[in-house]
């Protein structure tokens, strides 16, 4: 499978070199505005194929995006730090003007996939830019802090997070919303597993968990400037489901007909991805708490989208 990926900083290099190393994608194509940096991160990514998988990895301009099955936007401003990463809407969102029409000219086939913060509100974005079918335009989302939720769960729990079924959902951000009362280790609750082993889940805990979660990029970007790794990670997940059309369930971001009485908004919630992208949407059934913050979520990014001009 041919994957493009636009905006060759840190999380477009690492996501490419995570989908070598895992072997999501057979051939990759670097494209930014900088082609000196393009090209050297193609090179360093190329040379370390003979002790993984045998990806072709280049750099190249949009015509060489002509065929991609899947283009990640990664291209974008960075997050500042103490910035939320919806300050980063009205920098960021020129940016995507300028590229979609661009890659659609040469890949108009190609599912868009969304790395570039703040992530929910620039998937719709790039949903309106590019008109493309349900489906075929979302963003990674909180597939990252589900992720940070299985891994400190399992920590707490001492079990693998492999074994930890867990969701976050609203918005990739502050407002974010953990799924408590849906979290599973061996299919049993997270609270009866807790108990089993001996390590509770007490509010103490649960403060702690929700905490970490949630402010794991800011802690991230005061220590080092900014998060690559993790997204990375995740971003050659998804693209390694929709190589496999593995219809698993990732918790990425889309455009949405209603969520908890807000209409039309795009976030988060557990969806099948599939070799055609989203393929359906599972509706979480959340408890009182829950459904408020969720809601509550929803509004924030509904609030942060309205009025754009595209």
């Amino acid at each position: 499978m041919k994957v493009g990926i636009v905006g060759a900083g840190s999380v477009g290099a690492t996501a490419a070199f995570a989908m070598v190393m895992t072997g999501a994608a057979s051939e990759i194509v670097l494209v930014d505005l900088d082609a000196a940096l393009a090209k050297a991160q193609a090179q360093d990514i190329l040379h370390a194929t003979p002790l993984a998988r045998p990806v072709r990895v280049r750099a190249g301009v949009y015509a060489d995006l002509d065929g991609a099955d899947v283009v990640v936007l990664a291209a974008g401003v960075g997050q500042r730090p103490g910035e939320t990463r919806l300050e980063l809407l009205g920098r960021n969102a020129r940016v995507f003007g300028e590229i979609i029409p661009a890659v659609l000219r040469e890949a108009p086939e190609a599912i868009l996939l969304i790395a570039t913060n703040p992530l929910d509100v620039m998937t719709e974005i790039a949903a309106k830019i590019s008109g493309l079918p349900a489906g075929r335009v979302f963003g990674s989302g909180t597939t990252l802090d589900s992720a940070r939720f299985r891994a400190l769960l399992g920590e707490h729990l001492g079990v693998s997070p492999t074994s930890v079924h867990a969701y976050v959902l609203g918005e990739h951000g502050d407002s974010e919303v953990l799924w408590w009362s849906g979290a599973s280790a061996g299919g049993v609750p997270v609270a009866e597993a807790a108990r089993q082993q001996g390590r509770p889940l007490d509010d103490a805990a649960r403060a702690r968990i929700d905490e970490a979660v949630r402010r794991a990029a800011y802690a991230i970007i005061a220590g080092k400037g900014a998060t690559w790794f993790g997204i990375g990670g995740g971003l050659a997940r998804i693209v390694q489901a929709i190589r496999s059309d593995e219809h698993v369930l990732l918790s990425v971001s889309a455009p949405t007909a209603e969520v908890e009485g807000v209409a039309d908004v795009t976030l988060s919630l557990p969806r099948v991805i599939g070799a055609g992208g989203v393929v359906s949407t599972l509706i979480p059934t959340l408890d009182a708490d829950e459904r408020r913050a969720l809601r509550r979520s929803a509004e924030i990014l509904k609030e942060a989208a309205a009025g754009l001009s595209l």
